[in-house]
């Protein structure tokens, strides 16, 4: 078998393209909209991995878009998380504070944070290789919500 990506509906779909695109740095590899379906699929891969998530050698993430969809979809906790490796787990948890993401688990072990999307998606952010050194503000920053 070979994982190719995870589906996520969304109900608001600029807001989770500005949050998987502009603050998690994904990047767009494919769109279809079916008009007689009236729901769109959008691909995206991690910047990383872009290059060869184009040639379908990488998994993706598909966003699925139902244009008259009006209801709330579930918290995402049904669905379980998303998880990706970043280079520097302090510098990206940072950059998505200072862009307005709230860190539901910050990752005081150097290892491990968890986001939610715009949808309640929760994302599982890892440390690449080993773990960083525990430092604050990380270390002593309180949980926030559920994740």
């Amino acid at each position: 078998m070979q994982y190719l990506h995870s589906m996520v509906r969304v109900k608001d779909l600029d807001a989770s393209l500005d949050f998987y695109c502009n603050k998690l740095n994904m990047v767009e590899i494919k769109r279809t909209e079916y008009q007689q379906g009236r729901f769109t699929l959008i691909f995206l891969a991690a910047s990383g991995d872009a290059d060869l998530a184009q040639q379908a050698e990488r998994p993706c993430l598909e966003l699925t878009y139902n244009w008259d969809n009006q209801d709330d979809y579930d918290n995402g906790r049904n669905f379980g998380h998303l998880a990706y490796a970043v280079d520097d787990i302090y510098q990206t948890c940072q950059h998505l504070m200072e862009q307005g993401v709230t860190i539901n688990r910050p990752p005081r072990d150097g290892y491990m944070a968890f986001i939610k999307s715009p949808d309640g998606v929760s994302i599982e952010l890892l440390q690449k290789g080993e773990k960083r050194p525990e430092q604050e503000p990380w270390l002593s920053m309180p949980n926030q919500g559920n994740w």
